[in-house]
């Protein structure tokens, strides 16, 4: 069952229910009020019959007659006068005698004066009447026809209304709920639509304070992030391929060559040392690509822990030195910190590590002395890294481009690279809520200033 069809039938059953329940509130409240009447008109014409009768202005053949006269045409009121020890003093119909007066019935009525009830579709009543200091007991009862008629007149229009209002009930709950609906049966045929080839399109948003419009949104957010996700993807498996591509052709080259013909062992060596170098710079890039690719991720599928930034900044000294010994970093304290918090960062070791290894390298690469200055110091909130060279330096094109994946600048062939380093270092520093600037002039070398948020 759609929901527009549960809407339309939850909405008419509640409102339906609570449309009854003011018709037969109506209803019963009418009725009480015919019956109340009705009553209080019973002990009128009681009080007056028994007072004539008493005071002798009308004897009792005449009023017999007149009630036997009158019943033809209307419901007359049929009242009987008792005395307190239950002698019968006046009756208008002994034939009838709707009222079937007992000694139990004048002995209630004497203790409770007045007494109201029903003898089928009659109402009758009894009290004590006094009259010239003396005690009687009067009944009386008669059928309301009038109110009666009155009363199905009003069934009659209740059960119509009822009927008219559920059938506009139905239409008009049909047609909220799909007015309501529309915008639902909008973002469906638009999410209908959305493919991993158009996953750029986006769901369009009415009003965005609705709860329609929040969903809206929410799925264009989840739409954003699968777009980055799928973009990112994309991105990755071409790099790989395009990357993976020189290198694989050169060492498959060099191993063909060598099979080519015979060789002296001089020359086999040579090749295989070829072979092994153009292994080593695959396993490298292998390793960047991957990196770059496990910054993606979220933050929270990376296990982050407290991590003191003097201790990482030895460590990727160690193995830049390791790898390159020619390499030269010196590390310089600006400041003394009294608490060590101020040089503590919640942080990934194996990534941010990473991202120092790549600025000092970057440094030591691009300048004569192969050296690279690392300066530590924090501000307020921040702890400051400078890495600094005095190399060649970086153009303001080369500056704009330094952080997108595998660009080589103009200086690519002053060593070897793949442009993948500063792009990581980037994710790196980002995926950590930290920021990374580039200084440089040409000819008078770089310094990048890294700033992360210390606990």
């Amino acid at each position: 069952m759609k929901i527009r069809t549960k809407l339309t039938l939850r909405y008419t059953c509640v409102t339906a229910v609570i449309f009854l329940l003011f018709m037969l509130t109506i209803y019963l409240f009418v009725e009480h009020n015919r019956s109340e009447t009705f009553f209080r008109d019973l002990k009128q014409e009681g009080v007056t019959k028994a007072h004539l009768f008493l005071k002798n202005q009308v004897d009792a053949k005449t009023m017999q007659s007149i009630y036997l006269n009158n019943t033809a045409f209307i419901n007359e009121v049929e009242v009987a006068v008792y005395t307190p020890s239950f002698e019968i003093l006046y009756h208008d119909a002994y034939r009838n005698d709707i009222v079937k007066e007992t000694p139990e019935m004048i002995q209630r009525i004497l203790k409770e004066q007045s007494i109201e009830f029903y003898e089928g579709e009659f109402q009758a009543i009894g009290m004590l009447y006094n009259f010239q200091g003396k005690d009687y007991i009067v009944t009386a009862a008669a059928y309301d026809g009038y109110g009666y008629e009155n009363q199905k007149a009003l069934e009659d229009v209740l059960i119509i209304l009822s009927i008219v209002g559920l059938t506009i009930l139905v239409v008009v709950g049909y047609l909220l709920a799909r007015s309501a609906l529309t915008p639902v049966s909008n973002i469906v045929k638009e999410a209908e639509s959305i493919t991993a080839v158009q996953i750029s399109k986006r769901l369009p948003v009415g009003n965005e304070h609705d709860e329609l419009g929040e969903l809206s949104i929410a799925f264009n957010q989840m739409l954003n992030r699968l777009e980055e996700a799928f973009k990112a993807q994309k991105m990755f498996v071409s790099n790989v391929s395009h990357e993976l591509r020189t290198p694989m052709a050169a060492l498959i080259a060099e191993l063909e060559l060598a099979v080519l013909k015979e060789r002296t062992l001089s020359e086999y060596e040579t090749a295989i040392n070829n072979v092994l170098n153009d292994s080593y710079r695959v396993v490298k890039l292998i390793e960047g690509l991957l990196n770059l690719a496990k910054t993606d991720y979220l933050p929270e599928q990376i296990k982050m822990k407290e991590v003191r930034l003097d201790e990482l900044l030895l460590d990727a000294r160690a193995l830049v030195i390791r790898a390159n010994p020619s390499y030269k970093v010196e590390l310089i304290f600006e400041q003394e910190a009294e608490d060590d918090s101020v040089i503590t960062v919640m942080g990934n070791n194996y990534l941010l590590t990473t991202a120092f290894v790549n600025l000092m390298e970057n440094n030591c690469k691009f300048s004569a002395g192969k050296t690279s200055m690392v300066q530590i110091s924090f501000w307020e909130e921040h702890s400051i890294i400078r890495f600094s060279d005095n190399g060649i330096g970086i153009s303001d094109e080369d500056k704009a481009n330094l952080f997108t994946p595998f660009y080589r600048g103009e200086n690519k062939g002053f060593t070897q690279g793949y442009g993948i380093g500063m792009a990581l270092t980037k994710k790196i520093i980002v995926l950590h809520q930290g920021t990374i600037e580039v200084h440089s002039q040409q000819g008078e070398g770089t310094t990048y200033v890294v700033e992360l948020p210390h606990i």
